[in-house]
């Protein structure tokens, strides 16, 4: 009887707690609660503080300018947004074992709610003039603006690979770089005085309905609705920076990875246009829409890979993206693009690459991912070789890019265009020089090359009868290459022993051999 009451006792006891697990078991994690909605998060988000929160409700508070004070005390960096993909896998893990239903993302109306509501009770709780004032500077604050003078272009619908852009000199309060480059992706040509607007842009009533049929189930009304943005952000400086909000960026950002192509022709053209804007450039950034666009260049409709290509080049003419840009891995699908059957993905993947290897760490990450290599290659073979010069001018200012470059036997062929007559302009002829001076600080290695290929003579050509910025070039290095080295060694019976590599280089004359590297 005893045993008996022992038993029924464990049965209890277990049962007891098993339903008391179950019902603890429903109680999310904290960590799987946004901070400032208190709800189960569907589309969670790092921020640069480092804590995580649903995409909409750091959209809204970057929309009105609100930094909130959360439980412990903290205020979030809301500066940077990134996907966070672990905890978004945790969550829907722990809802399948626990049958919790999925949580839905929250819209931007009802993100709007909860965060309108947590200013009021907070303004309530400090009632401080000081606070206020903080609120208003916080609204009043606009992202930081690279000093880049851009024409205002519109965006027309051509064929793909047979479209070839003008190209416009950078005004830039900065000294120039040796080649004018183009301030717009090539996905864009002047508009005719005949082109007249067909929407009102100015008419509130007009976007708001644009808005609605982007909701609509129906495509046709999608399509519709994009081609009226399309035409409305073609021209207008205000038009664009007052129709490029958060609502918007995040209706583009589910429709540019549409599997109809009307849909994500459209929208990725519209995101270009908004783009140009020097205002949208790092809220375009921060409202996530750069992972999507990635995938639009990776395996997009063509003509949506195009604009993909000129979007990333826009947005990277913004200092403070280049960096993002780089970390959320646009690095490698530009490299492709290289390769493209467009012009205009061609033209414009170099000029993205150009300006996001002005990031050290940018330059680090192309040089792994065998930059050097491909952009040797386009030298070396005629294919855009200016573009390609530009970049490799900047990774040879890293040391890991310089070793690279000599490895890819840089010198050599660098020596071999400024001492033939391949360049006809004066601009890819310092673009070269400009490449070899950073080279020229890889020391003594850098010394046997370049007596080997014969540099000493060209420069000293170059020193007397080029133009002003190549002689000025052409002297720096010959001072370099006359000065003698601590080591005191004589690299050309080294180099004639075999003893010291004389690098892989490519022949300037057999350009057939160069391939791209594999993706």
């Amino acid at each position: 009887m005893g045993n008996g009451k022992q038993r029924w006792r464990v049965f209890y006891r277990s049962s007891s707690s098993s339903n008391a697990s179950k019902r603890q078991s429903k109680e999310p994690p904290k960590e799987f609660l946004c901070p400032i909605s208190g709800s189960l998060m569907a589309d969670p988000v790092i921020v640069s503080s480092g804590q995580t929160f649903e995409r909409a409700c750091v959209q809204v508070c970057k929309a009105l300018g609100f930094n909130p004070t959360l439980s412990e005390g903290s205020s979030p960096d809301f500066s940077t947004i990134i996907p966070n993909l672990a905890i978004q896998s945790t969550i829907l893990s722990w809802c399948d074992k626990c049958s919790v239903d999925l949580p839905k993302p929250l819209d931007f109306d009802s993100a709007e709610k909860v965060v309108r509501t947590l200013m009021a009770s907070q303004k309530a709780e400090n009632k401080s003039e000081d606070s206020d004032k903080e609120l208003i500077k916080a609204v009043a604050e606009t992202p930081p603006v690279l000093k880049f003078a851009h024409a205002i272009t519109d965006l027309n619908r051509r064929s793909t690979h047979f479209y070839s852009s003008s190209q416009e000199s950078v005004t830039t309060t900065v000294s120039t770089p040796p080649l004018p480059l183009a301030t717009r992706p090539s996905c864009y040509s002047s508009s005719s005085s005949s082109e007249i607007e067909i929407l009102n842009p100015d008419s509130p009533e007009e976007d708001e309905g644009i808005i609605a049929k982007l909701k609509s189930p129906q495509i046709f009304e999608q399509e519709e609705a994009l081609v009226s943005l399309r035409k409305i952000t073609r021209t207008g400086e205000e038009t664009r920076i007052s129709l490029c909000s958060p609502r918007l960026l995040s209706m583009l950002r589910s429709l540019i990875i549409s599997r109809y192509s009307g849909i994500q022709v459209n929208a990725v053209a519209v995101l270009v246009n908004l783009s140009l804007e020097k205002i949208n450039k790092v809220k375009i950034v921060r409202s996530g829409i750069v992972p999507p666009l990635i995938d639009v260049l990776k395996g997009g409709f063509p003509e949506a890979q195009d604009h993909a290509a000129g979007a990333l080049f826009s947005l990277a003419l913004e200092d403070a993206n280049k960096t993002a840009i780089g970390v959320l891995g646009a690095l490698p699908p530009l490299l492709h693009t290289l390769r493209s059957e467009s012009e205009r993905a061609r033209n414009d993947a170099a000029l993205a690459l150009y300006h996001l290897s002005l990031v050290q760490s940018n330059r680090t990450k192309l040089v792994k991912l065998g930059a050097v290599q491909i952009l040797m290659g386009m030298v070396n073979s005629g294919h855009l070789w200016s573009r390609a010069l530009l970049v490799l001018c900047n990774l040879a200012t890293c040391p890991d890019g310089r070793t690279a470059m000599l490895d890819a036997g840089a010198v050599e062929c660098l020596v071999g265009l400024l001492s033939g007559n391949e360049l006809d302009s004066d601009s890819i002829r310092e673009s070269c020089l400009a490449a070899l001076y950073a080279l020229s600080f890889g020391g003594s290695r850098f010394k046997g090359l370049a007596k080997e290929a014969g540099a000493m003579e060209t420069l000293m050509r170059v020193e007397k009868m080029g133009s002003e910025r190549a002689r000025e070039k052409a002297k720096k290095i010959l001072e370099i290459m006359r000065e003698k080295t601590e080591e005191g060694l004589d690299w050309e019976p080294l180099l004639d022993s075999g003893l010291v590599s004389r690098t892989r280089h490519w022949p300037l004359q057999d350009r057939s051999c160069v391939n791209s590297s594999e993706f």
